[in-house]
This record gives C-alpha cells, sequence and structure tokens, in this order.
C-alpha cells in the first residue's frame, strides 16, 4: 500500500482528554439555621420533650454553644421557683416536673394515689441514693440481707435505674437514682439531699466489710 496507513486515534487518550464532568458527591443533609435559644423556647422544648434531655442534645436542637445552654436553664430553674414547674437536673439531663406543692391536687385530677414505700424499700432507696453508682450486691452487704425483690420493685417504679455495668467479676449492674426520685422527693438535683450523720456515712463506706444486722435507717413497723 503506498499510501501512508491512517493513524488510529488513541482510544487511551481521548479518555484522558475528554471533558468528562467529574461524579457529584452525594448530596450532604443542609446544615439546619440556629435557633435563639431563649428562655421560653428552652421552657417549651422541655415542655413538649418525651424524655430528659441533654444539654448536649439542646445544644444541637438550636445550634448553638453549651455555655448558652447552661446560661438559659439557670435563668429557667430562677424563673420557676415560685411556679408550679420545677426544672429537674439529674447530671447532664435535665426535665421539667410539677412542683412537690401542687402533687396532692394533681394526684387526685389524674386519680393517682402517692405511692407508698416500705421502709425496707425506703432503706434500699436511701443506700443507692448516697452510694450510687452501686450494685445490687453492695446494697444486699450493707442491709445484710437479699435485696433482688425490693431492687426490682424500685426499678418498676422507676426510682432507680440502670447506670451501666461495673468493671468488677461477672460485670453486675450499676444502679442510681432517677428523675423519679426527684420529684417524689421535692428535689431538683442531687445536690438539694441532706446531709448523712457522719455515723451513717461511715457505715455506707462499709460497703465491703461483714453485713450490717441493724436496721441502717431506723424506722417504724408501718409501710411509709
Amino acid at each position: 500500500m503506498t499510501a501512508e496507513a491512517r493513524e488510529e486515534p488513541d482510544v487511551t487518550d481521548a479518555i484522558e482528554t475528554a471533558d468528562v464532568p467529574e461524579a457529584a458527591a452525594p448530596d450532604a443533609a443542609p446544615a439546619l439555621p440556629p435557633i435563639e435559644l431563649t428562655e421560653s423556647a428552652l421552657e417549651a422544648l422541655l415542655f413538649v420533650a418525651e424524655k430528659p434531655l441533654s444539654r448536649r442534645e439542646i445544644a444541637a436542637l438550636a445550634g448553638t454553644d453549651r455555655a448558652t445552654v447552661d446560661a438559659r436553664l439557670g435563668d429557667l430553674e430562677v424563673s420557676l421557683r415560685d411556679r408550679g414547674i420545677r426544672l429537674l437536673v439529674d447530671g447532664d439531663r435535665v426535665e421539667l416536673a410539677t412542683a412537690t406543692e401542687g402533687g396532692a391536687l394533681v394526684a387526685r385530677y389524674i386519680g393517682a394515689d402517692a405511692v407508698r414505700l416500705s421502709p425496707a424499700s425506703l432503706e434500699t432507696l436511701a443506700i443507692v441514693a448516697y452510694r450510687q453508682p452501686v450494685t445490687k450486691g453492695a446494697v444486699e452487704r450493707i442491709r445484710g440481707v437479699d435485696s433482688d425483690y425490693t431492687m426490682r420493685t424500685l426499678l418498676h417504679r422507676r426510682f432507680i435505674v440502670e447506670l451501666g455495668r461495673s468493671e468488677a467479676p461477672g460485670r453486675p449492674f450499676l444502679y442510681g437514682t432517677g428523675f423519679e426520685f426527684l420529684e417524689r422527693f421535692g428535689l431538683t438535683s442531687l445536690d438539694e439531699m441532706p446531709p448523712l450523720d457522719v455515723d451513717v456515712a461511715a457505715r455506707l463506706a462499709e460497703e465491703g466489710g461483714e453485713p450490717i444486722t441493724e436496721p441502717l435507717f431506723p424506722s417504724d413497723d408501718s409501710d411509709g
């Protein structure tokens, strides 16, 4: 063939030089605009919340920082002191609850009697409240008796809650008080619990010692 062979185009070169648009990145969720966290807005949020909210959750919802959340919570707590609603604080979580002053009227409206606790339940609850986080085994060593039924009753009534597991052998559950405890005893935080007698505090510290046969908190024979 006298004519020069027509040179075939290099497919690779064609692909490399072609103006191929880059693949579109997946659409990222649009950032929500921040909302001013006023005292009234915070109160409304906690009012409709179906569970306690953490400060981090509130900050994320409002698109603000932790310091602003703490400041608004402080303002709200002060504003609610003379009203029928209280701000309950349990560690990082907060929620609204009715004030104890209106408890009898609210209970009559909803047809619910105040929960009565037996002396054994009150003793167990006090141990958990002052020693939390605490295992069931530690509670039993302090009380000197089996506390399985009492602990299950307090869990069912939401006076105590599971906080996690211990690092001890067997990884037993750790228990602490819940929001129901604060509301039932008219507390807005655990810091408001009365200080323990020195002797009682020392006996609580003997969690790993010999079983205590005497009642930790003396009470009469009637349920309360």
